[in-house]
């Protein structure tokens, strides 16, 4: 009577063996993943319109002609001519929000800068309670502090300022900040602090040569939210600023809004949204990849 060999078989593959039982016929490829997947990206698609929606409606609007607007006929740009040559002109409120969102940035950055290094790397009395009374700040309701320091900045002589408005606006970034860049510093090893001390590297210049571009994703991400920040900011510039001519690009859109008898114009108001709104798309695009870079520094440390 024949027997039948139920030991598994020797299978060689180049210079791989492998044990292969009889009828294997190997794993099939579990489909879970993609299915559970698939809501998510549904999840994530639909957001994606919610939030966008709007905007590209707007932009849609402010070209495409309404009764009412300087578009009353045809597409075009009417609506920007108008909101070009509203009162002292578009390019003035452009570069007044743009002064500001610039030195805003800059010191922000600056001073965020070397407050996370100094957290981060160094030990003294009263450390703890220092940052935590920068964080504080977090804690005052915006509004309540512009006018004392209105008054503050009347007192020095930076009253109707863009400078002014600069600085106060900086003084409520500092304290995300301050908390992103010391994580984005602790963040990072230090042993390239020692090594670079020991290959003959002063303090100063381990910072700048070596700490420097090991922090540059926690610096994007703190530049991009001082410049949003600023840029979009409405309440500083209507407390602080009494000139007309020295009034940022959200203000003029709001003051531009009821300016024929108290009716709105919606098609320039339309426009005037997309003027603000394309340099922190285009911004964001750029930056994407180094703002979530940014974020995720403090996950890990070493």
């Amino acid at each position: 009577m024949a027997t039948t060999d139920i030991r598994p078989r020797a299978a060689v593959t180049g210079s791989t063996r492998a044990i292969v039982a009889p009828g294997y016929r190997g794993r099939s490829r579990p489909s879970g993943p993609v299915l559970w997947g698939l809501p998510g990206k549904v999840f994530t698609g639909a957001l994606a319109i919610i939030f966008l929606y709007p905007l590209v409606w707007t932009g849609v609007a402010s070209v495409s002609p309404q009764a009412g607007t300087n578009q009353a006929e045809g597409w075009g740009f009417g609506n920007y001519e108008k909101l070009a040559n509203f009162q002292s002109g578009i390019w003035v409120y452009l570069g007044n929000s743009l002064f500001v969102s610039i030195l805003t940035v800059v010191l922000t950055l600056l001073i965020s800068f070397l407050g996370g290094y100094a957290f981060a790397r160094f030990s003294f009395p009263g450390k703890n309670l220092l940052f935590l009374s920068v964080l504080a700040i977090l804690m005052v309701p915006y509004a309540t502090l512009l006018i004392p320091l209105y008054v503050i900045l009347n007192a020095v002589g930076l009253q109707n300022s863009l400078v002014g408005v600069a600085l106060v606006l900086t003084m409520f970034q500092l304290p995300f900040s301050m908390f992103m860049m010391r994580i984005s510093f602790e963040s990072v090893p230090r042993e390239l602090d020692e090594a670079a001390l020991v290959d003959g590297c002063t303090s100063f210049t381990a910072l700048w040569r070596v700490l420097l571009p090991a922090v540059k994703p926690g610096l994007i991400t703190v530049g991009l939210f001082a410049f949003l920040t600023a840029w979009n900011d409405f309440i500083a510039p209507l407390i602080l600023i009494n000139d007309q001519s020295r009034i940022t690009l959200p203000l003029a859109v709001a003051n531009l809004r009821g300016q024929t008898m108290g009716v709105i114009d919606y098609g320039v108001t339309e426009a005037g949204v997309v003027v603000l709104a394309l340099p922190c798309i285009v911004l964001f695009l750029i930056l994407q990849r180094h703002y979530v870079r940014g974020f995720m520094s403090g996950a890990f440390k070493g």
